[in-house]
C-alpha cells in the first residue's frame, strides 16, 4: 500500500528509477501486529529469491493518485456564493439577538456548533453564553431546576467555553440514596443530553462518572427497543464516540443529514450549514492540491514505505545493508540492496538531498546531515498496548480493550481539567491538541487499520469530507 503512495506522487527533478515489471514489493504496514519472522543467511549476498517468505496484507493501490486529487474541481467558489453567505449569516445574526428564553439560546448554540457554523458568530455566542453564566450568581437559573436536558445541556456548554461549573447541579435529580431518579428514565433527550455532559468531567467527579454509567445504560436500551428509528440513530451515534470525542467537521457532516430530518429544522441555518460545509470543501481541496505538490508530501509517503519495509517485509540482513547503506550516505552501497530497496534507498537519497538543496539555496542552512540522521533508525514491529496489556496480565482480549477504554477516558479527563485551569496556553492551543485525540481517536475507531487500508471507513470519510459536496 504504502508503495502505490510513492507511485501516486508527481516526479520531481531528481534521478529517475525504473520499477520493475515484476510487483517485487507488498507490504504490511506495523500496524498488523503481527511479529516479523527473523531469517539467517549464510551469505552476505541478498537474493530477490521468490522461496524467501515475505508477508502480504494484500493492499489495494491508493485511490489519492496526484493526477486525481489535482483534477479536483468544486463549483462553490466566486462572489455569488459569497453573497448568498453573507446574506443567511446575516439573518442568523438576526436570530441570535432575538432569542431571548435561556434554553432557545442554548438548543440554537448547540445546533450552530453541530452544524459546524459557530465560528462565523463566536462574539455573539460569547456575549450568550456570559449572559447565562452570570444567571448563577442573581438566581435566574430557575426555569432549568427540575429539566435535566436543560441543566445538562448548559453545563456542557459553559464547561466547553472554560467556565468553572460544578458537577452538583445535577444533585437535584439525585434521590435519597444518591442515586439518579428513576424517573429520569422516561426522558430520553434528558438522557441524551445527562450522557453528553458527563464527558465534560474532570478527574474526581463521581457525580459525572455515576452520570455517564447511568444514562449509557438506559440509552443502550432505548436503542435495542428501536422506538424511534431517528432518535435511535442519534443515541446510537452518541453510544458510539460521544459528541464531545468526534471530530468536529465529520460530525458536522453527519448532522447536518440529520438536522434535515427533524420537524423543528430551521431552513435558513440548514441552507447556511450546506452552503459553508461547501466551500470551507472548495477551499480545503485547494489546500489539497497544494500540499500535494509538496516535497514534504513525497517524504511522508516515502517513511511510510520504509516503516513498512522494516516492521514487516524485509528480512534481517537486508536491513542491516539497508541502515548501513543509509548511514554511508553513499549511492554506491546500493549495489548490495535487492532491487525493492534500491528502489527505497534512491528515493530516500534524491528527496532528501533535494531538500537539502533548496534548503540551502533559499536559506543559507546545510541540513543533510540532520534529515539524514530522522533516517537512520533500526525498526521493529511495535508492540500495540492491547497486546501488551495482555502480555503483562494474561488478561483477556476484551479486558484489555475495556482498560484501554479507561485509560483513553481518564486522558480526556486530564485534558478536560487543563483546560479549565488558569494556564498561560490560550484557547486554540487546547484546541488543537484535542483535535489531535480526536484525530486518533477517528483514525483507529474501526480497529488498527484505519490508516494501512484505504477502501474502508477510512475512504467514505474522507470522500464526504474532502470530495463530495452536499446537495
Amino acid at each position: 500500500m504504502a508503495h502505490n503512495l510513492i507511485a501516486s506522487l508527481p516526479i520531481c527533478n531528481s534521478t529517475r528509477v525504473l520499477v520493475p515489471s515484476k510487483d517485487l514489493i507488498s507490504l504490511v504496514p506495523s500496524r498488523s501486529g503481527i511479529p516479523r519472522p527473523i531469517q539467517c543467511m549464510l551469505t552476505s549476498e541478498i537474493s530477490d529469491s521468490p522461496n524467501i517468505f515475505r508477508r502480504s496484507a494484500n493492499y489495494q493501490p491508493s485511490i489519492w493518485h496526484y493526477d486525481y486529487i489535482q483534477s479536483l474541481k468544486n463549483e462553490y467558489v466566486g462572489e455569488s456564493y459569497t453573497r448568498q453567505i453573507n446574506k443567511l449569516m446575516g439573518q442568523v445574526r438576526m436570530m441570535l439577538h432575538k432569542v431571548m428564553d435561556p434554553l432557545e439560546q442554548l438548543e440554537l448554540i448547540d445546533i450552530l456548533q453541530r452544524l459546524g457554523l459557530s465560528y462565523h458568530f463566536e462574539e455573539e455566542i460569547k456575549r450568550i453564553i456570559e449572559c447565562l453564566y452570570n444567571m448563577n450568581d442573581h438566581g435566574g437559573d430557575t426555569w432549568k431546576m427540575d429539566n435535566s436536558y436543560a441543566t445538562a445541556l448548559k453545563f456542557r456548554l459553559l464547561r466547553q467555553h472554560g467556565y468553572a461549573v460544578s458537577q452538583e447541579v445535577f444533585n437535584n435529580f439525585k434521590d435519597e440514596r444518591g442515586n439518579f431518579k428513576a424517573c429520569l428514565c422516561e426522558d430520553t433527550k434528558g438522557m441524551l443530553s445527562l450522557y453528553e455532559a458527563s464527558f465534560l468531567s474532570i478527574e474526581g467527579e463521581n457525580i459525572l462518572d455515576k452520570a455517564r454509567d447511568f444514562s449509557a445504560k438506559h440509552l443502550d436500551e432505548y436503542v435495542k427497543q428501536n422506538k424511534d428509528k431517528n432518535l435511535s440513530a442519534i443515541v446510537s451515534h452518541a453510544l458510539e464516540i460521544p459528541l464531545h470525542w468526534r471530530m468536529l467537521r465529520l460530525e458536522a457532516r453527519w448532522f447536518i443529514d440529520i438536522y434535515r430530518r427533524r420537524e423543528d429544522m430551521n431552513p435558513i441555518l440548514l441552507e447556511l450549514a450546506k452552503l459553508d460545509f461547501n466551500i470551507v470543501q472548495a477551499t480545503h481541496q485547494e489546500d489539497l492540491k497544494q500540499v500535494s505538490r509538496r516535497m514534504l508530501t513525497k517524504v511522508n509517503a516515502l517513511i511510510t514505505t520504509i516503516d513498512d519495509v522494516y516492521d514487516v517485509y524485509g528480512t534481517l540482513d537486508e536491513l542491516e545493508l539497508f541502515t548501513n547503506a543509509v548511514e554511508r550516505w553513499d549511492v554506491n552501497a546500493m549495489d548490495q540492496l535487492p532491487d525493492y530497496m534500491k528502489i527505497c534507498f534512491l528515493a530516500l537519497h534524491n528527496s532528501v538531498n533535494e531538500m537539502a538543496f533548496d534548503t540551502l539555496k533559499e536559506q543559507g542552512f546545510h541540513i543533510v546531515r540532520y534529515l539524514k540522521k530522522s533516517d537512520e533508525l533500526e525498526r521493529g514491529d511495535i508492540p500495540k498496548s492491547i497486546q501488551c496489556y495482555m502480555n503483562e496480565t494474561g488478561a483477556t482480549k476484551e479486558d484489555a480493550r475495556e482498560y484501554i477504554r479507561c485509560l483513553i477516558s481518564e486522558t480526556w479527563k486530564k485534558m478536560n481539567e487543563e483546560q479549565a485551569l488558569s494556564s498561560p496556553f490560550n484557547q486554540t492551543f487546547f484546541e488543537t491538541a484535542m483535535n489531535l485525540a480526536r484525530m486518533a481517536q477517528c483514525m483507529y475507531q474501526h480497529g488498527e487499520y484505519g490508516h494501512g487500508i484505504g477502501d474502508r471507513e477510512t475512504k467514505d470519510r474522507i470522500l464526504s469530507l474532502l470530495i463530495k459536496p452536499i446537495h
